[in-house]
Parts: C-alpha cells; sequence; structure tokens
C-alpha cells in the first residue's frame, strides 16, 4: 500500500529494529514503547485494521499468534499481553493490522 509505515518497513524502505521476520509477518521494536518489551507484530500483507480482514485472513491472524508466542520465547518472557487496537476509537494510529506483544 502506497505510503503505508509498516508496508515500507516491511519493504525495507523505512528502518526499524527489526527482531525476527518470515515471509509472511517482520517484528520489530515499537518507536514508542509503552513497556521495557514492546515489539509489534506486522503481516507482510497490507490489512487496514482487524474490521478489514476477511474470512481469508484467518490463517494469516493465526500466524500472527503464533509469530507472537514465538518472539516472546526468543525474548524468555514468562508472561505477556497480546493486543490488537482496532479503529480509531479503538486506539489504531497506523492503519496496518498489527499485534502488540508487551511485556514488563
Amino acid at each position: 500500500m502506497e505510503g503505508c509505515l509498516f508496508c515500507e518497513i516491511a519493504e525495507k524502505k523505512r528502518p526499524a529494529e527489526v527482531v525476527f521476520e518470515t515471509d509472511e509477518v517482520v517484528i520489530f521494536k515499537d518507536a514508542n514503547p509503552k513497556a521495557r518489551v514492546h515489539l509489534l507484530v506486522v503481516p507482510k500483507k497490507h490489512i487496514a485494521s482487524v474490521k478489514d480482514a476477511t474470512d481469508g485472513d484467518r490463517a494469516l491472524f493465526g500466524g500472527l499468534i503464533l509469530a507472537a508466542r514465538d518472539a516472546a520465547a526468543r525474548e524468555n518472557l514468562a508472561g505477556y499481553k497480546l493486543l490488537f487496537n482496532v479503529g480509531r476509537d479503538g486506539g489504531q494510529v497506523i492503519d496496518h493490522v498489527h499485534l502488540h506483544l508487551i511485556a514488563s
């Protein structure tokens, strides 16, 4: 998607502190962390928000959660939070689906 910050990070057109990447997902440190560990789990496929996902995106969303689980294991986190913000009223700032992985 033209002009999308997270698409540009996934395409390596913008810098980010990437901690893990697959063909479908990129995980990087949040530029404005809200906790000691604050990673963003981002699909490389552009979907503006959870509310814009289709039934065909079910596997992608499962993949985001499992990628977050794997990133938490690599960070040796005993516990953590996973959070999707949906829409402006739900706190979503960037119009590209992303899963927050947060740990104190």
